[in-house]
Order: C-alpha cells, then structure tokens, then sequence
C-alpha cells in the first residue's frame, strides 16, 4: 500500500475533526514515504502529549506500518491560538 498526503489528510479529518491540520509529504530524496504532520484538535483537550500522539497512531496504525517517518506535532485549539498570539 502506497500512502499519500491525501490518505493521512483524509483518516485523521475524519476521526479527530481538527481546527487545523497540515500534511506534508517530505519523502524527496528518501529511502522511503515520509510526512510532516501538524494537527490541532479538540479531541487533544486535557491530554498529556503522548497520549495526543498515540491517538494520532491509532487512527494510523496501518498506514504507519510503510511509512518510513513520521514526524508529529499536535495542540489543542487554545494552544494553536497562543502560539500563533506570540
């Protein structure tokens, strides 16, 4: 299964309902599928930050079995809000 930017786009919209959410492939010149993923959810809300992470990785626990790298950063709206302030 070839993943896309698209694919993990798509399946994290759809189960986290984010405020903001920015998927880059940054695959060029790799070995292999990697991405850059921002989310900002509500669904992160009073959730340490490994657990945001692990429930990003439910969500693609498959896709994440051919994806080379995954790089992740995850906020709550409140979070998203203050860092754009600063």
């Amino acid at each position: 299964m070839t993943v896309s930017a698209d694919h993990v786009k798509q399946k994290l919209t759809e189960h986290l309902e984010p405020a903001h959410l920015e998927v880059e492939d940054v695959s060029q010149g790799m070995c292999g599928t990697s991405f850059r993923v921002i989310v900002v959810s509500p669904h992160f809300e009073g959730k340490p930050l490994l657990q945001q992470h692990r429930l990003v990785n439910s969500y693609l626990e498959e896709e994440l079995k051919t994806i080379h790298a995954f790089q992740l950063k995850t906020m709550t709206p409140e979070q998203w809000k203050n860092q754009k302030i600063q």
